[in-house]
């Protein structure tokens, strides 16, 4: 419905209808005027982290992306909303999350890091998520304990953002070339995930780069921007005949 619209405005207006791949949008966000002096120049790796996306990305222009690494079964923000459900939380899971940990110890709970260490930049945030379950399930029925709860959404958080930041120090490794680190996806909103991904990033003499928070999640301002970046560089074919598909890859652009 929202393609049928859109290309009915275009028809209108006289203006390009632009196929736009979702995760493009979040790819180029950091390239939004205003954010970045100078703005964010290519080649750079980017971190997608989002409830449906986990990759390590090597972004080298505009419709030219390498995909390194990805998760092997829940997406990083999946776990969080998965948690979240467990520990009584309302949604979206990882905002809620975010705010209960807070309060909590991270230290509280030894939760397992998955695939830390191992060679490239693949992700597992299944086990996890079992082992905050099972922790959850030994605990008196009922209510969580808010001290409890709190110190379950750190632990958790703590072990999320270790993996994240060995994924892309692996990453960084793999792209010698890459001028900047830049973190996209809803998790990118996490401020503890932010945090031990600008420490790896000054370690590799990079800096750091997310979209403000309002454009962390989906928004139709990356869309638009993306659209512009492909008009720019001449990338932006007549959409009309195009529909809509739920699975576009970004090695496909």
């Amino acid at each position: 419905m929202g393609a049928g619209f859109g290309k009915g405005m275009a028809l209108a207006a006289g203006i390009p209808f632009i196929a736009v791949n979702h995760l493009e949008g979040h790819a180029l966000t950091a390239r939004l005027p205003g954010l970045v002096p100078g703005g964010v120049a290519f080649p750079y790796l980017l971190l997608l982290l989002s409830g449906g996306h986990c990759q390590c990305v090597s972004v080298t222009g505009v419709g030219q992306y390498r995909r390194l690494g990805g998760t092997i079964d829940d997406a990083v923000g999946e776990a969080f909303d998965k948690v979240a459900k467990l520990l009584g939380l309302p949604l979206p899971g990882g905002p809620a999350l975010e705010r209960m940990a807070s309060d909590g110890d991270d230290r509280a709970f030894a939760f397992p890091r998955p695939l830390l260490g191992r060679p490239g930049c693949d992700f597992s945030f299944s086990g996890l998520k079992t082992a905050v379950a099972q922790t959850v399930a030994t605990l008196p029925a009922g209510p969580i304990a808010p001290a409890i709860c709190a110190d379950i959404a750190a632990s958790f958080q703590a072990a999320a953002a270790e993996v994240l930041a060995d994924r892309a120090e692996h990453a960084l490794a793999m792209t010698p070339e890459a001028t900047r680190l830049v973190v996209a996806g809803g998790v990118a909103a996490n401020r503890t995930i932010r945090r031990a991904l600008a420490e790896v990033a000054d370690r590799h003499g990079l800096t750091m780069v997310a979209p403000p928070l309002r454009y962390c999640g989906d928004n139709a301002v990356m869309i638009g921007w993306a659209a512009i970046e492909r008009l720019r560089a001449g990338l932006a074919e007549d959409g009309m005949d195009r529909r809509p598909q739920p699975r576009w890859p970004l090695t496909e652009l």
